[in-house]
């Protein structure tokens, strides 16, 4: 009787060769039920013992099995008298459904003779193969792809209802073997950083392998890199005591020596493991911009902040500070050392542009965000504090080689937190002011070129022939451009783009000019004067669009919203855009997206407070607001179609961009961010006010993404304030409506009521509907998180009656919702039920695809319905919602509703489904929803945690739910502190 165990891992097939290959369409799963396909089409497989026999050949892979071992696989040590006709019988059968050729006699046995890559798996061993040898080799990225590829072949149980004692064998074999792949990518999910998205898997896996130590010993691990270092030892505390309890063992040494090095905080396990070791860096940047060709002079700097960079390994960090007037080359000279120095920061090299310069400087704190996730950090691991973030950047780059270029600083203040700190890094440093107070600092002063160099790029740009000819004239042309490298570069191109052009012909121009200029002597004067030498050459029409696309706030400016500015058609304002990017006057960003240098912005906003009637100037922005708002109108429309909201806006004259669907509108609505909220802020005045409320209320959306809340927040509280100036009841009204929205959504409750207090009397005072109904809603809900029930059902009612008088049937689908939530909190769960489910009805009668609302309508139904029992229902709505909120990007709402499920599971004593439910809650909601929303989440995890057994890590759950809400005096903390009594999880 064969009945062997199996080795550690699947046997390895034997090579196949010959005639017996089959062709590609035939393929076999065992990692899951016993199945066959042609074509993608199942096959018959017959009986569960004809599964058995088919199970036993695909498992030998290519080896013959005698008709004994067939036997004894299928039936054990009691077979029936026939069973070897029945054998024959299966293989019979089997012929007739496969290829010919498959399964084959051979020697009083049967084989399946087929390639590599037919059954899934032989796929897994490759994939597991290619795996480890990728792991070996440094390339942990591609590693981790390979083994979850393989892992994503299991298919539920391994020859699931396979019978027989050959079958269960492997069965428990193919089990241990995903699970300790499932471990190993676990832990390289770890050494990448992932630590965060490994929580939650790791937490459902403990549940389900309680006594698997390795499973254990990655949880404490991720938990530890996490920040969780209590609830990482509570985790030990629980598998000792489990262990001891089941087994009478103690922790493994591994797990025993995890324990010991937490204690002690151990600095090498803060960190991935391959910054730990020599092996490669995941992320290795490279986001130098491009060097100029044609690079000129600062011999001596270069030699000088060369050999510094080149020494700087092994020794205290390097920082080098270039500063100068705008246009002197600073960046130039900058990115030619960095790309010079490459070769010594093999680990990499981080570039900003910190817009120094302009009136919206970049933060230190985004900037550290956006490095972090260049040097691989997850977005998940990157905390919210300043702080926090430059501890995480120094600890990242620590063993590692990078150069760092701090490109356009405003100041000192501003770069601190972005230097390494760490011996083997160094900074290059570029700003217009110099940095005295940067201790540590080596200061370079930048000047103006040598008339010598000065000529030299020029005679570069425009060819040694012209400038041959004419080379008094050249002298000429560069002490016009008082030697600065951006003058001379800008006009230099514009008289290489001119073969009909002398030399001669630009020093005149240059000399008119100056004589304009005359009192514009140095500093970023001098810069003026290059770009009034470019901008006198331009044609009528592209002057025109370099003053007014000058004129709009945002970061950078989409082909659209230039072609709204100028009042053009797309392809006439593409047209002009091209001639400014040739001229160097602009940028191009992206295609179809268009940016001014910090200076360049600056000087076309003096040409058109000179050149253009203040009018004009109004106008165009005007347009942009127009197109920003009337584009938005169309996106909250497409995500809530129906809603009264988009009737109640300000009026435009333009019709904004159409979109295909969905996913496009809110591509768009992501994408342009930075610049409608710009224009927002931008249009407070009173000409425009109310159209730039309105474009925050119709941009809602990027108050709950996250990624956006603090830009939309500064723009809200802008709004607010410039209203409140100007005297216009409704727009504050609206604009205090909206603000209560995004403090909500930060967990800022007493905020967010006073300004939704405020919001109610100035809606009634300038009889705005879309206020009444929309505060007294904010109210309500409000109300509901702090326990304030009769409040918050009088608020509800209101804005229910409001939505009815407005016509607005999503917004009253939406009151009876949040009643719905009402009623529950007071113990009325059938009416909580009916309001639920009739708000609901409304969302549907409408019939427009009220996606978004009726998964808001479906999270509140499924808290009542998970209050009646009805936790099948409740599940499974909730579940409809979450996929809604995910594809909406509303990363509150997703992360409220795995929240949501851990309750549900919890209800349904699926512990461990609730566990894994609620870290993933905590996972989607870092960095939103504010400190009461996470204790609330805590609370369930710990309490999924204790019913699983792991009472410590429960305990340090709740203990920081409790200390959160202490702080915010919620009542929830007396819940709690019953959960943390001993008693309750005895």
């Amino acid at each position: 009787m064969d009945r062997e165990n199996g080795p550690r891992v699947p046997e390895q097939r034997a090579p196949l060769t010959g005639p017996d290959f089959v062709g590609n369409d035939l393929r076999f799963g065992v990692l899951g039920p016993v199945r066959a396909w042609r074509d993608g089409a199942a096959l018959p497989s017959g009986s569960p013992q004809q599964r058995a026999l088919l199970a036993a050949l695909l498992l030998r892979e290519g080896r013959t099995a005698t008709a004994s071992e067939l036997i004894d696989a299928i039936w054990g040590e009691d077979p029936p008298s026939q069973a070897l006709a029945a054998v024959r019988t299966y293989a019979s059968r089997l012929r007739k459904v496969l290829d010919a050729g498959v399964l084959v006699s051979d020697a009083g046995g049967y084989a399946i003779r087929v390639p590599a890559g037919v059954v899934d798996l032989n796929i897994a061993q490759e994939l597991a193969a290619e795996a480890e040898k990728l792991r070996a080799a440094g390339d942990r990225s591609e590693a981790r792809a390979r083994l979850t590829k393989a892992l994503a072949l299991w298919d539920g149980e391994p020859l699931a209802s396979v019978p027989g004692p050959y079958a269960e064998t492997q069965r428990a074999r193919l089990e241990e073997w995903r699970l300790q792949l499932l471990e190993t990518r676990l832990d390289m999910d770890l050494e990448a950083g992932a630590h965060a998205e490994a929580v939650s898997e790791l937490t459902a896996l403990t549940a389900a392998h309680p006594l698997r130590e390795r499973l254990r010993e990655l949880l404490m691990l991720a938990l530890y890199r996490g920040g969780r270092q209590a609830e990482a030892l509570a985790v030990y505390a629980d598998t000792r005591r489990l262990l001891a309890d089941e087994l009478g063992v103690d922790p493994c040494p591994e797990l025993s020596r995890l324990q010991q090095r937490i204690l002690r905080a151990d600095a090498e396990l803060a960190r991935p493991v391959e910054e730990s070791t020599p092996a490669p860096a995941v992320a290795r940047p490279a986001q130098l911009p491009a060097t100029v060709p044609d690079f000129t002079g600062r011999a001596s700097f270069v030699r000088e902040l060369g050999d510094r960079l080149a020494t700087a390994e092994g020794s205290v960090m390097a920082v080098s500070a270039l500063a100068g007037i705008g246009g002197v080359g600073k960046t130039t000279l900058a990115v030619h050392l960095a790309h010079e120095a490459r070769p010594h920061f093999p680990d990499g090299q981080l570039y900003v542009d910190l817009q120094g310069a302009g009136a919206r400087a970049a933060a230190p704190e985004t900037v550290l965000g956006a490095f972090l996730r260049a040097l691989g950090t997850p977005d998940s691991a990157i905390p919210d504090s300043l702080e926090e973030r430059a501890a995480l950047y120094r600890s990242t780059l620590d063993g590692r080689r990078i150069l760092v270029l701090l490109d356009n600083a405003r100041d000192a203040a501003q770069i601190r937190p972005l230097l390494p700190g760490t011996a083997g890094c160094a900074a290059l440093v570029t700003s217009r002011i110099r940095m005295v107070d940067l201790a540590g600092a080596h200061l370079v002063d930048l000047d103006v070129m040598s008339p010598e160099e000065a000529l030299q790029l020029f005679t570069r740009i425009v060819g040694a022939e012209r400038v041959c000819a004419e080379r008094e004239a050249a002298l000429d042309v560069v002490a016009a451009c008082g030697f600065l490298p951006l003058a001379i570069r800008i006009a230099a191109s514009r008289l290489a783009a001119r073969r009909t052009w002398t030399v001669a012909v630009l020093a005149a121009k240059l000399a008119d000019e100056r004589r304009r200029l005359d009192e514009l002597q140095a500093g970023d004067l001098a810069v003026k004067a290059t770009f009034e030498l470019g901008y006198g050459q331009l044609e009528p029409a592209q002057a025109r669009a370099f003053r007014l696309l000058g004129l709009a706030d945002g970061p950078d400016i989409s082909l659209a919203a230039a072609a709204a500015v100028l009042d053009l058609p797309p392809q006439d304002t593409e047209d002009l855009l091209e001639a400014l990017v040739d001229t160097s006057l602009l940028e191009s960003a992206a295609p179809g997206r268009y940016r001014y240098h910090d200076l360049v912005r600056l000087y076309a906003r003096a040409c058109a407070e000179r050149d253009e009637p203040s009018a004009e100037r109004e106008r165009a922005l005007s347009r942009l607001l127009d197109f920003y708002l009337s584009t938005a109108a169309r996106v909250y429309a497409i995500e809530r179609p129906g809603d009264r909201t988009v009737a109640h806006l300000e009026v435009t004259h333009h019709s904004g961009l159409e979109f295909s669907d969905h996913a496009e509108a809110l591509d768009w609505l992501h994408a342009e961010a930075g610049c409608v909220l710009a224009c927002a802020q931008q249009s407070l005045a009173h000409g425009s006010l109310r159209r730039a409320v309105d474009l925050l209320m119709a941009t809602k959306d990027l108050a709950e993404s996250g990624v956006n809340s603090l830009r939309y927040e500064v723009a809200a509280v802008a709004a607010r304030d410039a209203a409140r100036t100007l005297g216009d009841a409704r727009s504050e009204g609206r604009a205090r409506t909206t603000l209560s929205q995004v403090y909500s959504t930060a967990g800022r409750f007493d905020d967010a009521d006073e300004e939704a207090r405020l919001a109610m009397d100035l809606g009634q005072a300038s009889a705005d509907p879309w206020t009444r109904a929309n505060a007294p809603n904010e109210r309500g809900i409000l109300a509901l998180y702090e326990n304030r029930h009769a409040d918050a059902e009088a608020h509800l009612s209101r804005a229910r009656d409001a939505f009815r008088a407005d016509a607005n049937k999503p917004g009253e689908a939406s009151a009876l919702c949040n009643l719905s939530r009402v009623h529950l909190a007071t113990g009325r769960v059938a009416s909580a039920v009916e309001l639920a489910t009739r708000g609901i009805a409304i969302y549907e009668e409408a019939d427009t695809g009220l996606a978004l609302r009726l998964a808001n309508g479906k999270y509140a139904l499924g808290l009542a319905l998970t209050a009646s029992g009805q936790t099948t229902r409740a599940r499974a709505v909730l579940t409809e919602a979450l996929s809604v909120f995910q594809e909406s990007r509303q990363q509150l709402w997703h992360g409220m509703t795995l929240f949501r499920l851990a309750e549900v599971h919890l209800a349904d004593g699926r512990h461990a489904a609730a566990a894994a439910h609620a870290e993933q809650a905590l996972s989607v909601l870092h960095g939103i929803g504010g400190e009461w929303r996470r204790a609330n989440v805590l609370t369930v995890l710990g309490r999924g945690l204790a019913a699983l057994g792991q009472t410590d890590r429960a305990r340090v759950c709740w203990s920081e739910a409790l200390t959160a809400f202490e702080h915010l005096g919620s009542p929830e903390a007396d819940d709690v502190r019953v959960l943390l009594h001993p008693a309750a999880v005895a």
